[in-house]
């Protein structure tokens, strides 16, 4: 053995930071001190492309969330807010078919695919049910909500 190198005690010890040999284990810690990235969550561009590059998914979804809260604002509420859930759906699509999303990623695929998609199509009901004149009728849910309000 050569002189400086950590000395390894038993076949599941690995050097730490600081190169003595420590214990390793698979159990989780008792305090998180990192967290990982989530899966996809890697550059959605080369390294040396400049950073809006890198994070484009997100700058898309968060650009047309802006656009949808312009016309929000602006009084076309239920194109703003179909708008929105629109974005929120683009996003959970391009988190399942893209290897890597850069901060799109939050989570797990599975869990950010699950809030885009609920969220998103949570959003473009309600503006497609939005008073008056909707888009989009639903009896039972208009009955739920005669129910509830009922006096």
């Amino acid at each position: 053995m050569r002189e400086g190198e950590p000395t390894v005690r038993d076949a599941v010890s690995a050097p730490g930071p600081d190169g003595e040999p420590q214990r390793t284990t698979r159990r989780f810690p008792l305090f998180t001190r990192d967290t990982a990235r989530p899966e996809g969550g890697g550059r959605a561009a080369p390294r040396d492309a400049p950073a809006p590059a890198r994070q484009w998914p997100i700058l898309a979804v968060i650009g047309t969330v802006g656009l949808g809260l312009l016309l929000t604002a602006l009084d076309a509420f239920k194109f703003g807010t179909l708008l929105i859930g629109l974005a929120l759906l683009a996003g959970g699509v391009m988190r399942w078919m893209l290897p890597d999303v850069g901060m799109l990623a939050v989570r797990s695929r599975f869990t950010d695919l699950v809030t885009y998609g609920v969220l998103g199509v949570t959003i473009a009901l309600l503006a497609m049910m939005a008073q008056p004149n909707p888009w989009l009728e639903i009896p039972f849910l208009d009955d739920t909500l005669h129910f509830t309000i009922r006096t």
